[in-house]
């Protein structure tokens, strides 16, 4: 104990600690820590200390690492309750660089969060997990945003890195993800490229570093938290730059009999298509997620088709609600999930209203329509609300910015509409008393989704038709109907009204023709499934798992706020396998997941505000790769959602199509439900939540 005093001592004498804290800051307990580069410690590293808010960062105190890389602080007493504390290690020289002097290129960091533990390790690992967690905040050496997204940012960190030990997180290295997905080689690839050149592994590592990491500005970063900085905003430019550096930093034999000499592993083998870190989550009863959204603390809420460990099936529904803290981990009951208030096989229904209340429909199991408070209680009776059995199958639901809720009966295609929220004043609406589905009253068509757009007009897909329909001003009695694709599904409304449509289908001559043959289905039983909508499924999934973008796959219709569509629409190609929701971010971009197979990625395009748009990349075009932002565990997509840390939540539906119908193989018969939900960080600009009409930036 008394050698482990005096060492301590002697780091603080050498270390030469100062302090800025402002007036009134309530002292916080000690922190102290180790700086590493390539696994060896950093010796005459300046380390400052930084807290983070919503203005400029102020720094609160500054510590020189001694020659075994260690630090110490007094205290990190920081002004505000919602400041996140975060150092960075400047300079000094690592034992693993055989080159004399300091390297004024090495910058590490690592951010600690509100509550840092009382050690902390700063190496490449720490800085890789903290500029793509916060690459919505951070700008050089300035982490600075709101509070909330700050928060979440911060705790999303300990996923990837353990904050003490500068060692992999438990998430990245938990079974989800570490051998069934290549974000952990990703991770190290990129820990280790700024190894080489923090430690200086060649005379010019820097360098090539350097023109590596260049974006298409042309901006060259200057050290290696700034080239971490410019891959991660620009994950998809020339990402083979990057990879080819491991050869040039850790070469190995022509044979590749040994391992390369990178501090870190695993490391990959092929170049990426963009320098992303997705992560797959699950628990909390979360089985075939159906529709996404976030509460006002960042918290994550899934619809699940399906019943976790069955032997689940199109048929038969029989799922909860699944809800997720903002780190990923579950909050709801194992298995079942939430349950209660009518709920059972809920789909592409829910929404969370102003107050934090999470409304569902049911399509599979029930048919009803459900409330729950923000812990997960139902709210709704046991029945739900079912208006005395004249609903069928429900799909979409939303919640207006006037605090109407409105719900679409998809097989019998009506609306429902709760004015104000109040289930006392329900109303049925767009009942057809013809058996024509052509005459319905307010021109709907097997409705799936809904929207509302900056002047209260109501947007609705329709699943078997070339038409979405609007309701000015909310009036059903005044449908007007536009032009698109066939079988439409998801569609949001951008910051300037204009709304974009998935067309799971696309535009082409092929897709009406096997529009037609899924109206068929739904009319005529030729196989003895008396279930019309599984009829339909069964049309739909064996076309859509075929798809390949073109125009022959899917598309994506855009119109303008006064219905007229864009010059440029559709839009297909581009990573646009078979789309099924489309969500728009806080920059008015464009985020679409595809529900075809596990080798479509999320396609991400440039919207009308082509300043917040890579130079030269109009309206329509892919900012994404080809074929999308692939890993993480990607599986058949339905919906993609937007936090408020910019982290894009993308939920698995199926995983195995053959498994959702008949009688599949006893060994895979679990496996027609998607597992999990996948987290890509900091990959789009944050939007405020919940979500209540068009995206506004927190």
């Amino acid at each position: 104990m008394r050698k482990i005093r005096k060492l301590k001592i002697a780091s603080l004498l050498f270390t030469g600690v100062t302090f800025s804290l402002a007036c009134g800051a309530a002292a916080a307990d000690a922190l102290e820590g180790l700086v590493l580069a390539g696994g060896q410690p950093v010796a005459n590293s300046t380390v400052t200390l930084w807290a983070a808010s919503s203005g400029a960062p102020q720094q609160i105190g500054q510590a020189r690492t001694d020659a075994e890389g260690r630090f110490t602080f007094g205290s990190t007493g920081a002004p505000g309750a919602d400041a996140s504390i975060y150092l960075i290690a400047k300079g000094g020289h690592s034992s693993a660089d055989k080159t004399g002097g300091d390297n004024p290129a090495l910058a590490l960091m690592t951010v600690a969060g509100g509550k840092p533990p009382s050690h902390v390790t700063i190496n490449e690992m720490t800085t890789v997990a903290s500029v793509w967690t916060h690459a919505q905040f951070i700008d050089g050496a300035e982490i600075r945003g709101h509070a909330l997204g700050l928060r979440i940012a911060a705790g999303n960190v300990p996923n990837f890195v353990d904050l003490q030990t500068g060692g992999y997180g438990e998430a990245i290295a938990g079974p989800l993800n570490s051998s069934q997905t290549p974000t952990l080689a990703n991770f190290a690839t990129l820990s280790n490229v700024l190894a080489g050149c923090a430690t200086r592994v060649k005379a010019e590592a820097c360098d090539s570093l350097f023109a590596a990491a260049t974006g298409p500005d042309g901006k060259a970063p200057a050290d290696t938290l700034s080239a971490a900085q410019s891959i991660a905003r620009v994950p998809w430019h020339k990402p083979e730059k990057i990879f080819a550096l491991l050869e040039d930093f850790y070469p190995v034999d022509k044979d590749q009999s040994q391992l390369r000499p990178a501090p870190f592993t695993p490391y990959l083998s092929f170049a990426p298509s963009a320098w992303v870190l997705p992560l797959k989550f699950s628990g909390g009863g979360l089985s075939g997620g159906g529709k996404l959204m976030f509460d006002s603390q960042g918290n994550a809420w899934v619809a699940d088709n399906f019943m976790v460990g069955a032997q689940n099936q199109d048929a038969l529904w029989r799922g909860g609600l699944s809800k997720f803290a903002p780190d990923g981990k579950p909050l709801s009951p194992a298995v079942s999930g939430f349950t209660g208030g009518g709920l059972l096989g809920p789909g592409f229904g829910l929404a969370i209203d102003a107050h934090d209340n999470p409304w569902l429909t049911s399509f599979g199991g029930n048919t009803t329509v459900s409330v729950f408070d923000n812990s997960g209680k139902p709210l709704s009776p046991p029945e739900g609300y079912n208006f005395d059995g004249k609903i069928s199958k429900m799909q979409g639901i939303i919640a207006t910015p006037g605090g109407d809720i409105w719900a679409i009966d998809t097989m019998k295609s009506q609306v429902v509409r709760f004015p104000k929220g109040d289930t006392s004043k329900g109303e049925l609406l767009c009942q057809n008393p013809s058996s024509d589905p052509l005459k319905n009253p307010c021109k709907l068509l097997t409705p799936f989704a809904v929207a509302v757009d900056q002047n209260s007009n109501i947007w609705v897909t329709n699943f078997l038709a070339d038409h979405v329909t609007r309701f000015p001003g909310g009036d059903v009695t005044k449908p007007e109907t536009f032009k698109t694709g066939f079988s439409s599904s998801g569609l949001a409304v951008d910051s300037l009204g204009n709304v974009w449509i998935t067309n799971k289908l696309g535009s082409s001559e092929w897709a009406r023709l096997k529009t037609l043959e899924m109206a068929v289905a739904g009319k005529v039983n030729y196989d003895g499934d008396r279930d019309a909508s599984s009829r339909i499924t069964r049309v739909l999934v064996a076309a859509m798992v075929e798809q390949k973008p073109g125009w022959e796959g899917g598309s994506l219709t855009v119109l303008h706020p006064d219905g007229s569509e864009a010059a440029f629409s559709p839009v297909y190609g581009k990573g646009i396998y078979g789309p099924w929701a489309v969500s728009v971010d806080g920059n008015d971009n464009i985020w679409v997941s595809n529900f075809t197979s596990s080798a479509a990625g999320i396609v991400q395009l440039c919207g009308f505000r082509t300043e917040n748009c890579p130079s030269g990349i109009k309206t329509g075009d892919a900012i994404s790769p080809p074929g999308g932002y692939v890993g993480g565990g990607l599986q058949l997509q339905v919906d993609v959602g937007i936090g408020p840390a910019g982290d894009v939540w993308v939920t698995n539906n199926w995983q195995d199509h053959a498994s959702c119908f008949g009688k599949p193989d006893e060994t895979v018969s679990t496996r027609c439900a998607g597992e999990g939900v996948v987290v890509f960080f900091g990959m789009a600009k944050p939007v405020q939540t919940p979500l209540v009409g068009p995206p506004r930036q927190p």
